[in-house]
């Protein structure tokens, strides 16, 4: 048997009060009197009386609930950004609903549409890496405030939260340029990636800016950059007639299962060929030698998409200007570069 939901007419019609009434005492408005207030919550409780958000929402037309699409909940880094992300809007009283696209466009789609229908007052989006047409999103611009981060895209006139992928890249390319080495490979995306195409810009600078010619056998593009992808593309550096004397992989899955190559085929690490990955996870203080790598700082990135989001829903519209901001991230020197 189906229990019946407790509704504000209800206690009204208990308490021989107003729907009104009711409702204002329960939000502490000051024109109701303490004993009232009392009266109601007490009622609200022993019923186990939730509010409907949503009739709320459409009330007041906010609903304070954030929507958050990213391209996979599992990922490391993906956990770290939507962990800021709660603890962010919970303190500035936001609910926030999450879905997971599992890097498909339809399904990106589908999950903007979907954002739209449950009310939310704003979106968080990390685009699938495939995310080439944008209509959809430009449309949902329209109506409420979008705020991408991570994996972001030039065609969207909306605050973007990055961390500084190219610097982060120059850095760690001239880290292993300081240890000696001067054949640098890297190992990137081959499709059009906001975040590949900055390292990818990052390592040509630092290469350009310390006399390095760029050798374009040492440029290797794979569609998907996983630690399967790490392996198999070591094999062939390895199997070239010059080999690198460090390897660039532009995510710490793939930089691991270069290492994991390495150590099969006996190569000194980093004596022979020097590691680097990026994204600090947690996998990269596991193998051995430890993982070299830039720290993405996840939970800064969550926190400050929320407050520039937060800020544009509670902001009039004709006051928002679209933004790209990016976060400082550091460089964590282990064993793979150096040997203490």
């Amino acid at each position: 048997m189906k229990k019946e939901v407790t509704t504000l007419k209800k206690l009204a019609q208990t308490l021989e009060l107003s729907i009104s009434t009711v409702s204002r005492a329960l939000n502490d408005h000051p024109d109701i009197s303490v004993q009232t207030k009392e009266k109601v919550k007490a009622l609200a409780l022993k019923l186990n009386y939730v509010p409907n958000i949503f009739a709320k929402g459409f009330r007041n037309h906010r609903s304070n609930i954030i929507g958050v699409i990213v391209p996979n909940i599992t990922h490391y880094f993906t956990t770290t950004i939507v962990r800021g992300i709660m603890e962010e809007a919970e303190s500035k009283g936001f609910r926030v609903i999450i879905s997971e696209s599992n890097n498909d466009v339809e399904k990106q789609k589908e999950m903007f549409n979907t954002m739209m229908q449950f009310g939310v007052d704003g979106i968080l989006a990390s685009l699938t890496k495939r995310t080439r047409e944008v209509d959809h999103i430009l449309a949902t611009l329209n109506t409420i405030p979008i705020v991408l981060f991570d994996k972001v895209s030039n065609k969207i006139p909306c605050t973007q939260i990055t961390i500084n992928d190219e610097e982060a890249t120059y850095n760690i390319i001239e880290h292993l340029i300081n240890i000696g080495k001067k054949r640098i490979a890297i190992i990137k995306e081959d499709q059009y990636s906001y975040n590949s195409e900055k390292r990818y810009s990052g390592y040509l600078k630092a290469l350009k800016d310390n006399n390095l010619e760029l050798d374009p056998k040492m440029v290797i593009s794979v569609e998907d950059i996983s630690m399967k992808e790490g392996k198999r593309m070591t094999n062939i550096l390895l199997s070239s007639k010059v080999r690198p004397d460090a390897i660039f992989a532009i995510t710490d899955g793939a930089a691991i299962g270069v290492i994991q190559t390495l150590n099969k085929f006996n190569v000194k690490i980093p004596e022979e060929i020097a590691v680097v990955g990026f994204s600090n996870s947690e996998h990269s203080i596991i193998i051995e030698p430890k993982l070299t790598t830039v720290d993405q700082p996840g939970e800064k990135i969550g926190r400050t998409a929320v407050q520039y989001l937060v800020n544009e829903i509670n902001v009039p519209e004709d006051n928002i200007t679209s933004k790209l901001v990016e976060i400082k991230s550091n460089i964590v020197i282990r064993d793979s570069t150096f040997r203490s």
